[in-house]
């Protein structure tokens, strides 16, 4: 998560190592460490109970459930916090989630499909995160912009 707000400010928005706001990746940071590698690990691990194997058509199953239930879930919430560390009110923070969230999820379902039907059908549980988060440095640079410039 830090690294990927580190790309988007300095990469993205552009803003120079004079400009970079180090606030900002801290709390991006925070929330990778509370939030987004606790919930993301621990949902593979219930995905995995509720559709076991390794098979083709379980992949796809697992990432339908993942793109069609846990995504929006999730990235509403993530959304959500960090409005809420950016100071934002609970009338603000509903109104970015009302904003950003279609944009968010649309995006989402182009970037991870492919990549959780591989990871679902190719890789053991205990390294799913890992993989995720290698193609997730790109998809968290995608959300630190997003969430910060709303």
């Amino acid at each position: 998560m830090g690294a990927g707000d580190v790309i988007a400010q300095q990469l993205v928005e552009r803003r120079g190592l004079h400009g970079h706001h180090v606030p900002r990746t801290l709390k991006m940071m925070a929330i990778g460490f509370c939030f987004v590698g606790p919930v993301v690990g621990g949902w593979y691990k219930i995905l995995d109970q509720l559709v076991p194997g390794t098979t083709k058509v379980v992949a796809v199953k697992k990432m339908v459930l993942d793109q069609g239930g846990f995504a929006p879930c999730f990235l509403g919430c993530f959304l959500a916090i960090t409005g809420a560390m950016n100071g934002l009110s609970a009338a603000e923070n509903w109104s970015k989630i009302q904003q950003g969230s279609f944009t968010t999820v649309s995006f989402s379902a182009q970037i991870w499909p492919p990549v959780q039907i591989a990871n679902f059908y190719f890789v053991p549980l205990k390294h799913r995160l890992a993989v995720v988060q290698c193609v997730a440095i790109v998809w968290n640079c995608y959300l630190s912009w997003k969430a910060n410039r709303m």
